[in-house]
């Protein structure tokens, strides 16, 4: 991509992201975030708009009227984006690219998070860190990440989320809210290694999936290639058997995903695209909100 059509990409998910975080996300991502994994300061009386995790139940009893929990820097996290370029990301049938929402997410997010004054940093994987780009403050910082998610161009096409997730665990030592971006398309283990970055920082994740991923369309006999082997081969879609294995497939790894999931205590938003990921986002934050 030539520096005046990047230039271009940049500005338009530019506006678009910025106009997103400061007029919808930005009250929704502070109070799902806020105070997560800030250093404890004090106890001091509950006041009105007080989130209610941050009670303090043992001092709420002695003093038979509630308290709550203090956090230095309560306004400001470190925030990273664990971001998927895998040769599945290029896949793109019904709606945009999946890279190509996956690069607005990740633009939306980081500007969520300098309206708080957050840290925000990147980790770029496939089946090994492609790029690390260590957490800073600013707009300029914020372009240069943006720069990179649109025009980053990996080593490798293969994917493996529990080298992603155990790199971040290592590399970044305070507490951070973290988002793994990807199409899940990993046949590897990160049960474990979710569930231990999870228990050191505090990670969500976010499912970009192409209806297309889900559901194999009858169009007869087809050549399909995997972006990340490479591997080819002609498939009849027109045969029923063909497509309910395709659709089971997809099914059972949906079912692994969620229970992984779900026993790391992280919470999921999967948003195909084609669809409007404004609402899958705003559903994870006031999820996360009131738990």
């Amino acid at each position: 991509m030539d520096t005046k059509e990047l230039l271009k990409k940049v500005r338009k998910i530019e506006i678009k992201s910025r106009v997103l975080s400061q007029n919808i996300f930005a009250g929704e991502y502070h109070s799902a975030f806020k105070g997560r994994g800030m250093i404890f300061s004090e106890v001091r009386e509950y006041q009105y708009g007080d989130d209610i995790r941050d009670i303090d139940w043992n001092v709420t009893a002695r003093h038979n009227r509630p308290f709550v929990k203090v956090y230095e820097e309560e306004r400001e996290l470190t925030v990273m984006l664990l971001v998927d370029v895998s040769g599945s990301r290029n896949f793109g049938a019904v709606g945009q690219l999946k890279k190509e929402m996956m690069a607005e997410i990740a633009a939306t997010l980081a500007f969520s998070s300098i309206q708080n004054n957050d840290k925000v940093g990147v980790v770029f994987f496939s089946d090994k860190i492609e790029k690390f780009i260590p957490p800073k403050k600013g707009r300029k910082h914020i372009l240069l990440i943006i720069r990179e998610i649109i025009n980053f161009e990996p080593d490798n096409k293969a994917t493996n989320i529990d080298c992603a997730l155990h790199f971040m665990t290592e590399a970044i030592k305070k507490k951070c809210a973290a988002f793994l971006i990807s199409d899940f398309i990993d046949d590897g283990d990160y049960s474990k290694s979710m569930t231990i970055a999870n228990r050191k920082h505090d990670l969500t994740a976010i499912q970009v999936y192409d209806k297309r991923d889900s559901k194999m369309p009858d169009v007869g006999l087809v050549r399909v290639v995997d972006s990340e082997t490479g591997k080819e081969m002609w498939i009849d879609t027109s045969s029923k058997r063909v497509r309910q294995l395709y659709d089971k497939a997809w099914y059972e790894r949906q079912q692994r995903l969620y229970s992984i999931t779900a026993k790391s205590g992280v919470d999921i938003a999967s948003v195909a695209t084609d669809e409007d990921y404004v609402k899958s986002l705003l559903g994870l934050f006031k999820k996360r909100s009131i738990h």
